[in-house]
């Protein structure tokens, strides 16, 4: 027995003991897939190998089911380390065509960043070709902003795409198709209300309309679209005693009673997205498609759709779902959020949406990165900000610039200043690359620090000013100590930031949480234009957003 024979056997066993000594086809695939990942390029050849050893297993009695197990080591299946990265893609035979395919309800988030990564990587390594279908094919859904949204993120993430469609400008499409498919008779309409398919359904039971002639399906068809929202749909015809119920003759067109956003009411009768899909992919000649382990009943009822068209089924590679923690992915909570007043918008960043993530100085190299160490692997992914911080942060630290931020402000004002400690510090951009330059900071006695700084210092411990002087507090008086940086080594002094008070800028600087910090920023900060992210020694790096008034607003990335 081969090494893959002897793994899908044990799988079959385990399955059989469990289900009182019948095991499944699709399960013992399913299971074999989730804890091999390695063998997920093989699926084919694994449907072949457990059709043969499932028929083997439920011959067996029980006694020797649980006999047979025990010799491969029982009930537990260990369950190797996955594969990370970008695995190749399974069946690869010639040009490899990919489509990313959202529904404008929104801007992408971090979800869509997964899908539309590793549809360009694949693309970038076997040369293929990536379309952009937008499905828009429920009119409910359909934010009219998310067009432009959805394409500027995914600039943003350098995604480029060679082809580009819009489902609603293919309305004729999808009519021509499920009039194909009723000439067939692989599909037909229903009038039956809902609660009564459902039963019926349920029951695996067909409803009075499935056996209904051909002419009578046309004719409803035809008359379809004007008829009331939920008075008849188009079914596809699929094996009404299927396992899964939601299979089972489901809706490919239905009345939808709004207006579009770019066609307005020039229809009323829309397919479902099993429907259009399976169309497009067929006619743009999709050969793989990437989509979440959520798809996997909605791959199944699509292959019937190319079983009676007699087209080739693409590959389906299935992926398991992405959390982030503490951030909202959803689109409909968001926008509910966003009415409500809840989110200051689309980019508010207490959000997952991709451009809330570019606002705050995360960048797209990190995100790509992140998406491309992931993959496309079966189990879930929890996505944390520590994670996307440190891709970030390895960026960032090459590319940023160094300055000096004092939040939550105390001035404090140094007497006994000698006139000698007075001028202009100079301290570089870059400690790594001195070719960038310095800024320029004006010592002088009256200065910004922290007032937590201030305060854990205490009275007549020293303080040292970065690439300055040591103070000491005495009541609310601040005085000048020395200028000896190994004393204040020695006496463990914290060595701080600041900011002269002469020249500072203010600085609103907003945080993860949507809270906002103010405080200032030293004045080399003038030079800087919205979009640039800086590092701020002692605090982290941060995103200049906006300048208004000589008020900079910045968001915080991490430290």
């Amino acid at each position: 027995m081969s090494n893959l024979e002897e793994i899908v056997y044990k799988h079959a066993l385990i399955n059989a003991v469990k289900h009182k000594g019948k095991a499944s086809n699709g399960a013992v695939m399913g299971s074999v897939m989730a804890t091999h990942s390695e063998l997920r390029s093989e699926a084919k050849k694994i449907g072949q190998v457990a059709a043969e050893l499932v028929l083997k297993v439920n011959s067996m009695d029980p006694d020797l089911q649980k006999t047979e197990l025990d010799k491969l080591g029982g009930m537990k299946e260990k369950k190797p380390v996955e594969v990370k990265g970008l695995v190749d893609l399974p069946d690869v035979n010639g040009k490899v065509v990919l489509r990313f395919a959202p529904n404008p309800s929104g801007p992408l988030h971090i979800g869509h960043a997964r899908a539309a990564v590793l549809n360009k990587e694949y693309v970038k390594r076997y040369g293929g070709k990536l379309i952009l279908r937008v499905e828009d094919t429920d009119p409910r859904r359909v934010d009219p902003l998310a067009y432009q949204m959805m394409e500027e993120d995914l600039k943003w993430l350098s995604v480029d795409w060679q082809e580009k469609y819009v489902q609603s400008s293919r309305m004729e499409i999808y009519y021509e198709y499920a009039e194909k498919l009723i000439e067939i008779n692989k599909a037909y309409m229903c009038t039956c209300e809902g609660g009564d398919f459902k039963k019926l359904k349920d029951e695996c039971e067909p409803c009075p309309c499935r056996e209904l002639p051909v002419e009578h399906s046309m004719k409803l068809w035809n008359k379809l679209k004007t008829m009331k929202e939920g008075e008849a749909v188009l079914r596809v015809k699929t094996d009404i005693k299927h396992k899964n119920p939601a299979i089972r003759d489901w809706v490919a067109m239905r009345v939808v009673e709004a207006e579009h956003p770019l066609t307005g009411n020039k229809y009323r009768v829309y397919p479902m997205m099993n429907f259009s899909v399976t169309v497009d992919d067929h006619l743009m000649g999709v050969t793989h498609v990437l989509r979440g382990k959520d798809h996997l009943a909605n791959s199944e009822k699509q292959k019937y759709l190319y079983q009676h068209f007699g087209w080739k089924v693409p590959v389906f590679v299935h992926y398991g779902r992405l959390k982030m923690e503490d951030v909202a992915l959803s689109t409909s909570k968001a926008r509910q959020g966003i009415e409500d007043g809840l989110y200051s918008g689309w980019d508010d960043p207490r959000l997952g949406t991709i451009r809330a993530i570019a606002r705050r100085g995360i960048t797209p190299e990190a995100i790509t990165e992140l998406m491309m160490e992931i993959g496309p692997k079966i189990s879930d992914a929890i996505v944390s900000w520590k994670k996307v911080s440190g891709l970030n942060r390895a960026i960032l630290e090459e590319t940023s610039n160094r300055y000096f931020f004092v939040p939550n402000p105390t001035m404090i004002e140094i007497e006994d200043l000698p006139e000698s400690e007075m001028g202009i510090i100079k301290r570089p951009l870059h400690p790594d690359h001195i070719e960038r330059g310095n800024r320029e900071l004006p010592l002088e006695s009256k200065l910004y620090i922290t007032t937590e700084d201030y305060k854990k210092t205490g009275d007549n411990r020293i303080l040292r000013l970065i690439d300055a002087f040591n103070v000491t507090f005495n009541g609310d008086k601040t005085v000048y100590h020395s200028n000896d940086l190994d004393e204040a080594r020695n006496s463990k002094a914290m060595i701080v930031q600041w900011v002269p008070v002469e020249g500072s800028l203010n600085a609103d600087m907003v945080m993860p949480d949507a809270s906002v910090i103010k405080g200032y920023i030293e004045p080399s900060a003038s030079n800087l234009s919205v979009g640039d992210v800086v590092q701020l020694e002692r605090f982290g790096f941060a995103r200049l957003d906006s300048i208004v008034d000589e008020k900079l607003t910045f968001y915080f990335a991490h430290k």
